[in-house]
C-alpha cells in the first residue's frame, strides 16, 4: 500500500515522511511539506483487530487543479485502484464540484476533488 499511496499522494502535493525502517507507532506519515497540515497516515489499527474498508465513508484529497484531479486518479488507476467515478463535474453538489472516484487496492474509497474555476 505504500508504493500505491507513493504515487497518488505525490500528485495531491504530499510526499512521504517516514522511512519504512523506522515506522513507529504512528505508521507511515505523508505530509504537505512545509505544513502541518494536511497529513495522511497508514497505519495498522489500534485495536489490533485487522484493518476493514467503511462502506458508506471516503476519503476525500483536495487538488489544486482539475488538472491535479484528473493526474491523481490516473496514478491511482495505474497502481490498481477501481475507478468508481471518472473525473468530471458533479453539479449535484456544487457548480463547480469536479471529482474523480476510486477504490484504492484494498477497496477504500478516494475522492480527488476541486471547486472554483
Amino acid at each position: 500500500m505504500v508504493a500505491f499511496y507513493d504515487a497518488v499522494l505525490a500528485e495531491v502535493g504530499l510526499s512521504r515522511f517516514t522511512s519504512l525502517e523506522r515506522m513507529g507507532p504512528a505508521g507511515v506519515v505523508w505530509p504537505n511539506p512545509g505544513l502541518r497540515w494536511p497529513q495522511f497516515v497508514l497505519n495498522e489499527p489500534f485495536d489490533g483487530k485487522p484493518a476493514t474498508t467503511a462502506n458508506g465513508s471516503q476519503i476525500s484529497l483536495l487538488c489544486a487543479s482539475r488538472d491535479e484531479v484528473d493526474a491523481a486518479w490516473n496514478a491511482a488507476l495505474r497502481h490498481c485502484a477501481t475507478d468508481v467515478g471518472k473525473p468530471g463535474l458533479r453539479p449535484r453538489y456544487a457548480p463547480d464540484f469536479y471529482a474523480a472516484y476510486c477504490l484504492d487496492p484494498e477497496g477504500h474509497k478516494l475522492c480527488f476533488v476541486h471547486t472554483g474555476p
